[in-house]
């Protein structure tokens, strides 16, 4: 099971519908007509209407699977002096002294630019349950990596 916030939550419904009531009978619409034109082995808008349609399909059912397998997290049970899920999180690189700031969200939110890890990912995972001033270490590529959280909020 996979714990989503509301808005991400209701982004990934809204992409699912928009798909099944606009995107497909699109997709279909134009199979057929592609279909109509003859030949389907020497016919390359065919074929191209025929891999629109399968990653239509692929991206519906793995949406309803994604829903289906998730929860809103309701961010009032969560704790606000540990990281965790919806966290805002204040650390510093102990090698390099460079503050970072990331929010811990699923892996189905991530999104590095907007400031945003999984947590399931090693920096995320090293930083869950710590408190202010505890010190996390996370396995990277790179090596270990020693983060000491300087603050912590809670996002909603």
């Amino acid at each position: 099971m996979e714990y989503l916030s509301k808005e991400r939550y209701d982004e990934l419904s809204a992409e699912l519908n928009h798909l099944i009531t606009e995107v497909y009978p699109k997709v279909t619409e134009d199979l057929a007509e592609a279909s109509a034109q003859g030949d389907r082995s020497d016919n390359a808008g065919y074929r191209e209407a025929r891999r629109i349609q399968g990653k239509t399909i692929s991206r519906i059912r793995f949406l309803q699977k994604v829903l289906e397998h998730s929860r809103v997290i309701n961010p009032d049970v969560l704790p606000k002096d540990r990281v965790s899920l919806l966290s805002q999180v204040e650390f510093t690189n102990l090698a390099t002294h460079t503050r970072m700031k990331f929010q811990i969200v699923s892996p189905h939110e991530m999104d590095l630019e907007a400031g945003k890890i999984s947590l399931k990912s090693p920096i995320g995972a090293a930083l869950m349950g710590k408190k202010v001033g505890d010190i996390a270490e996370a396995q990277v590529p790179s090596g270990t990596l020693r983060l000491r959280i300087e603050n912590i909020t809670l996002c909603k």
